[in-house]
């Protein structure tokens, strides 16, 4: 809309009718047209002549454009008159978007971390709280819990990401040749190309000597590993092969619990059924076959249960599984005819006594040809965990094992629609997966802060549990292995009842109330799935030693006052 004419003291306005969004216009707003002329994308709408004595051009621009604004009462009558469409409500809404979406929950960035973001901000903004910051223990983010990266994974890092840093003598060799053998596998030496959609060729056969050394030598193929976005998007990738049926015929996949929310929000996600087994608490949340064979034979009511995951070292309860236990679990698969998948993401979390990590694949194969050439396996590593903590930049593998070809060209195709995962996270799993050697100029500063990094995370693994178990009302494991500890807390009942009168699930008001007062930042045991009856928190080890004792201390005083406020 535009003044189409004006004498000195009047002002006519044209009205049109828009068939397309309107362009800029000097004016804040709206579409410039001329008396006469009918652009592209207008149609003239029956002239609305409307005059006014006004001795200012501004003032006139500013009546039109209050005229003309999509508030003024003229112009809607205007229209409403000229045929105008009619308001509708919008396509997409909560009502009519996807209901597995709605069903999808992730605890470890749910409620409680959100308030704990807000609560940084108030910080920031001067309000006043019993505390100065925000200790976020709620994620395995090892680098943001400042831990230090790795020395040469980020020298080769830096160089694939600028290459005139080769020319640089500060960096050593090895480093230097790690980096010219993966740009020269890159299209036109660069890490900024796509890649292969299973991934770089190079870093597919490092992955595959890594296992091969790992395992004692067990053959590993190239062409069974797949390079991911970090481990879940493997995880996921192989749950939407296997989701499929109606009804009583729908894919079931059996979880431990407690869990991993990853699990239960791709389950949802893929409308696949959630298969609960229970880890054993009193022993150190060990697997046991018998509560196994009562889960699945509880699904077959009303699903078909086709898949077993597996999370060794645990998540989010830090238990690392015996070998015996392996092969028990590798039999049940076979006997039960299940898809075993494998998540071995802290596989160098190995902290407690006596404890030790067994890929699956490694004691599949050691139990010979009747269980090596049927039983189906998926297994996932990751960047994000270990001595390495880059989360960010999410590096993982996945290796397939006795998948049957036709399904894996569909699986290549299924990754190929993703393009390729991000080149920087294969870079860095190369690194991982072939790290300097001896002899190499790198390998004792490699070996150094490898060594220093699992040995802090031990001996802070080692402290949490002894304090929380100094604490009347908390009863924590021995975190063998992973980054977490998951002690269960006892609470009284009216505190039970008082959350519940909020709507809240106990564990998270009181971990909320933990925040709010302290803020500390956990997550609430019923995010990871719970025995009934009973609560707990997961909690990091990752934070500096010196913090997480401050944190442990303050957790130690809190609980205790929440105990005698609600006794």
């Amino acid at each position: 809309l535009r003044v189409s004419g004006r004498s000195r003291t009047y002002f006519t306005l044209s009205v049109w009718r828009l068939k397309s969004p309107p362009t800029s216009s000097p004016w804040g707003g709206g579409a410039e047209l001329h008396a006469g002329d009918a652009p592209h994308g207008l149609a003239p709408a029956p002239r609305c002549a409307a005059a006014r004595r006004l001795g200012n051009p501004t003032d006139a621009r500013r009546h039109f454009w209050t005229l003309c604004s999509p508030s003024s009462t003229l112009l809607r009558r205007r229209m409403a008159g000229n045929d105008a469409a009619p308001r509708r409500g919008k396509v997409l809404t909560v009502d009519t978007m996807n209901a597995n979406v709605k069903k999808v929950e992730y605890a470890v960035r749910g409620p409680i971390v959100q308030r704990a973001v807000q609560i940084e901000k108030e910080l920031k903004e001067g309000v006043k709280k019993p505390f100065n910051e925000v200790i976020k223990a709620n994620i395995g983010d090892a680098h943001a819990m400042g831990q230090q990266p790795i020395t040469f994974f980020r020298q080769v890092l830096a160089l694939c990401s600028y290459p005139e840093l080769l020319n640089d003598n500060k960096f050593p060799e090895d480093a230097k040749n790690r980096a010219r053998r993966i740009l020269k596998a890159c299209g036109g030496s660069s890490i900024g190309a796509y890649s292969a959609s299973q991934g770089i060729d190079c870093v597919r056969q490092d992955v595959a000597r890594y296992i091969e050394h790992r395992d004692g030598g067990i053959t590993c193929d190239p062409d069974n590993i797949y390079l991911t976005t970090g481990a879940s998007d493997g995880i996921v990738t192989i749950l939407k092969l296997l989701t499929t049926g109606e009804g009583r015929t729908r894919t079931g996949v059996m979880i431990s619990i407690p869990q991993y929310p990853l699990y239960s929000a791709a389950l949802a996600e893929l409308g696949a059924v959630q298969i609960n087994y229970y880890l054993n608490e009193e022993k150190c949340w060990s697997l046991d076959i018998d509560e196994l064979q009562r889960s699945l034979e509880a699904a077959r009511e009303h699903c078909n249960p086709r898949v077993l995951c597996i999370i060794n070292p645990g998540n989010p309860t830090g238990q690392v599984q015996s070998r015996q236990c392996i092969e028990d679990v590798i039999r049940f698969a076979a006997k039960e005819h299940l898809f075993l998948m494998a998540d071995e993401v802290y596989q160098d979390n190995v902290y407690a006594e006596g404890c030790a990590f067994h890929s699956f694949k490694k004691v599949l194969f050691e139990m010979g040809p009747k269980f090596s050439s049927t039983v189906e396996l998926a297994s996932f590593h990751s960047t994000s965990k270990c001595y390495m903590g880059e989360c960010g930049f999410r590096g993982g593998y996945l290796e397939v094992i006795n998948m049957d070809p036709e399904v894996k060209a569909q699986l290549s195709k299924l990754v190929s629609v993703r393009l390729c995962p991000p080149v920087p996270g294969q870079a860095l799993m190369a690194l991982v997966t072939n790290p300097p050697q001896p002899g190499e100029p790198s390998y004792a500063q490699f070996i150094a802060e490898r060594t220093a990094t699992l040995n802090n995370l031990a001996q802070k693994a080692k402290v949490t549990e002894e304090i929380l178990n100094t604490v009347e009302g908390i009863r924590c494991n021995p975190v063998q292995g992973a980054m977490y500890s998951f002690p269960r807390i006892m609470l009284p009942e009216r505190a039970i009842k008082e959350a519940k009168a909020k709507g809240q699930v106990p564990d998270m008001f009181y971990c909320m109330k933990l925040l709010e007062e302290t803020g500390i930042c956990l997550v609430p045991g019923s995010g990871f799935g719970q025995k009934e009856g009973t609560f707990h928190f997961r909690m990091t080890i990752l934070p500096p030693t010196d913090k997480l004792q401050i944190m442990l201390s303050k957790l130690k005083e809190f609980h205790q006052r929440f105990t005698q406020q609600y006794s």
